[in-house]
């Protein structure tokens, strides 16, 4: 008696496994795939090695704090003037914000006029070049002279330095739209508004979103660098004026605190970047859009 030959197994939705495509369903722990975590866990295993490290060198070497504190007095300084510190963070933080907010917003004007116009681009555009060549800590003690507010000073200090990488981020991306996609936009009337909106800013998305992650850090870095600058008069009062304070005080676990907060929040701005940069294009683009195999 010849043996029965038993059809393939059907999968829960009635078609057959061995039609059905084969992909590896990835681990997952605690929500994340398994192949995430060693780019999260090496990161934080190598810092708590250095903090240790670091931690153990001034106990071991009698380094006294006004010198270099050890970690965990920083952590301890933090605490304990948290207060003084938080309303400095605030403020440096406040700039920071409004002067990226100021180079988004005139970085994709002026990029979209540029590309609109090519003679006010080559008019213009050195000189955004030259603005962003220029060394801030040199322009800085003038604007503040001429400007006479101070808050507005700092806020034109950062924005000058965080301006550059979206005008020219943006101007490429407008301008790496494809060519034939153009003509096609022209050959069935599309106004210059039209091929802007329908063609042209969807192109540049992934330029500008690369160029507000760096212009966040530069926003930062041109805030503290102007403070740095006001209050070596006596006329600023956010981190970089508390690190100035605490130097002249010898109060060194305070200026290490203050460091501390301003690398806590260059972190910060460029993990939330990212994440915007992320939702944006995940649907739209290939350097986010998550791979099935």
């Amino acid at each position: 008696m010849n043996e029965m030959i038993k059809p393939p197994p059907a999968s829960p939705d009635g078609t057959d496994a061995e039609a059905r495509p084969v992909f590896a369903q990835e681990r997952r722990v605690l929500g994340l795939p398994a192949s995430t975590w060693p780019g999260i866990l090496a990161p934080i295993g190598v810092g708590v090695l250095i903090l240790c490290l670091w931690e153990a060198m001034v106990r071991i070497k009698g380094i006294p704090p006004y010198i270099l504190p050890g970690p965990l007095l920083i952590v301890q300084t933090l605490i304990t003037d948290w207060g003084t510190l938080s309303e400095a963070l605030l403020i440096t933080l406040r700039i920071t914000l409004e002067a990226l907010f100021a180079a988004v917003a005139v970085g994709v004007a002026l990029a979209v006029l540029f590309t609109q116009s090519k003679w006010l681009e080559k008019s213009l555009f050195p000189y955004a070049v030259i603005l962003q060549v220029t060394p801030i800590v040199a322009i800085a003690p003038l604007i503040i002279i001429w400007v006479g507010d101070i808050k507005l000073s700092l806020l034109i200090c950062a924005w000058i330095v965080a301006f550059f990488p979206i005008l020219s981020n943006t101007i490429i991306g407008l301008n790496s739209a494809d060519h034939n996609l153009i003509n096609l936009f022209q050959l069935y009337g599309a106004s210059r508004w039209q091929t802007m909106r329908y063609l042209r800013l969807p192109a540049a998305l992934p330029f500008f979103l690369a160029g507000l992650k760096i212009s966040g850090g530069l926003a930062l870095i041109g805030a503290v660098v102007a403070e740095f600058v006001a209050g070596s008069g006596g006329s600023a009062s956010g981190l970089a004026y508390r690190i100035l304070e605490s130097g002249y005080q010898l109060r060194i676990p305070r200026m290490f605190a203050a460091l501390l907060l301003i690398s806590l929040s260059g972190i910060a701005i460029f993990f939330v970047t990212s994440i915007i940069a992320h939702l944006a294009l995940r649907r739209c683009h290939e350097s986010a859009v998550t791979r099935e195999n």
